[in-house]
């Protein structure tokens, strides 16, 4: 599969609730590889979720080991996930491949739980703290047809227009995910 398009903003199918994965075959596992295809082609993205790409399946690309000093579990593919515990909250800054011209100031759990499942559908449950498990709420809000602007503390005073949308070069203060 090829790099897909990414949905954005004011797209109303990003708004969609997705669908749970029943079927764990070679269908998952190729759309899979074109939802990786299209995160590494997106400017710095640390995540993507499946609705992104207009796929409304609850499957979630998460990687955040490029980030310096953080604790992280690596290359994750997430089925079907769902966080069933979460701790402490934390103000920080985040942005979106489907929001491309604004970052704003979400409140996010700082430690949270959760299960999910391989491609082979076999279960897994993840503890994630710090900018990983922001990283994950966020993606999962897409599963749900929630965006980070729906979360903002307020949007006259935390959301901010981009200057410059750079991948990840000197100056960049933004975390896409």
């Amino acid at each position: 599969m090829a790099v897909q398009p990414i949905l954005r903003l004011p797209d109303e199918r990003l708004k969609q609730i997705s669908e749970p994965v029943a079927a764990f075959d070679s269908e998952l596992r190729s759309r899979v590889a074109g939802l990786e295809e299209t995160r590494l082609a997106g400017p710095a993205a640390v995540g993507i979720a499946a609705p992104q790409t207009g796929w409304f399946q609850r499957v979630v690309i998460l990687d955040v080991s490029s980030k310096k000093g953080i604790a992280h579990h690596g290359h994750l593919v997430l089925v079907n996930p769902e966080i069933v515990h979460w701790e402490g909250y934390e103000i920080g800054r985040e942005g979106c491949l489907s929001v491309p011209d604004y970052t704003g100031n979400v409140i996010r759990a700082t430690r949270i739980r959760l299960l999910a499942q391989d491609l082979d559908g076999e279960p897994r449950e993840l503890e994630m703290e710090g900018f990983e498990a922001r990283a994950a709420q966020h993606e999962i809000d897409h599963l749900d047809g929630l965006l980070f602007v729906d979360r903002v503390v307020s949007r006259r005073t935390d959301l901010f227009r981009r200057k410059v949308y750079r991948a990840g070069g000197a100056g960049d203060d933004r975390q896409p995910t």
